[in-house]
């Protein structure tokens, strides 16, 4: 039924949890008034010491969320996880940043990153991919069983439906310009068809399937944090778009089909 639990501390994963709901707020408030300044929402270039390659930014920002949870299994005595289910739960998170570290950051296309947001998110892939990793590893609990659950089977069925949506967007993305070519252009096709957030919506809907499936509240806390994060990104980009072309689709919404 349970592992581990004497290593795991409740109050601990609370207080984390609640400080990422937290920040999620904050950062909510203030990335509605104004976009986090990086890609097509930067200002100035800066000073070139101050700025960091997208390749070589999105591999370092990034690793932690992988590295950190795979420390603690590794450094866990005996090292594998039990019951099945959460083994695939956890290989379900380090599996997304498998992707976004040694796949999405070596095909990117972007303008430099500010160095000062690559540290801030270094930092916060360091503290959620240790509370996500901490709790599936030495808290979790689940029956035998957990792999017939509804919330397990309709949690994993979201989670890749959105993984698949958000990598598929990232593709077409990227096919919008050649190397080297920093000019943005609209994107078309896939879930582009209706919003201009696709690769965002993507991950909100991959990190509340991510939540639902572990049914734990540090997930539910990266999820909402993930809405509070790219949701107002989404619109910013859908304002940019608008002001920028002439002939954007009038009729795509910025984020959630049809809807938003």
């Amino acid at each position: 039924m349970s592992f581990c639990v004497s290593l795991c501390s409740p109050s601990l994963v609370l207080a984390l949890s609640s400080l990422l709901g937290a920040l999620g707020f904050l950062l909510l408030c203030l990335n509605l008034r104004a976009p986090a300044r990086y890609g097509k929402h930067q200002e100035k270039p800066g000073k070139p010491w101050a700025r960091v390659p997208a390749r070589c930014a999105w591999f370092l920002q990034e690793l932690p969320s992988f590295l950190v949870p795979a420390l603690l299994l590794a450094l866990r005595s005996p090292p594998r996880l039990e019951p099945p289910g959460c083994r695939l739960l956890c290989g379900m998170f380090c599996g997304h940043y498998f992707h976004r570290t040694f796949i999405y950051s070596f095909f990117t296309r972007g303008r430099t990153f500010p160095l000062q947001i690559l540290l801030f998110g270094m930092l916060f892939c360091i503290y959620n991919g240790f509370l996500q990793g901490y709790y599936m590893i030495y808290c979790a609990q689940y029956p035998k069983d957990w792999f017939s659950d509804f919330r397990f089977t309709s949690g994993v069925l979201l989670f890749l439906f959105g993984m698949g949506i958000n990598i598929h967007s990232d593709i077409l993305l990227r096919q919008l310009r050649k190397p080297g070519d920093y000019t943005y252009k609209i994107p078309q096709g896939g879930l582009f068809t209706y919003v201009s957030g696709a690769n965002f919506f993507g991950e909100i809907v991959e990190w509340f399937g991510y939540a639902i499936a572990t049914w734990s509240i540090p997930a539910f806390a990266f999820a909402l944090f993930t809405l509070c994060f790219i949701g107002p990104r989404a619109y910013h980009h859908h304002r940019y778009y608008l002001r920028m072309f002439t002939d954007y689709p009038k009729s795509r919404k910025a984020l959630i089909p049809f809807i938003f």
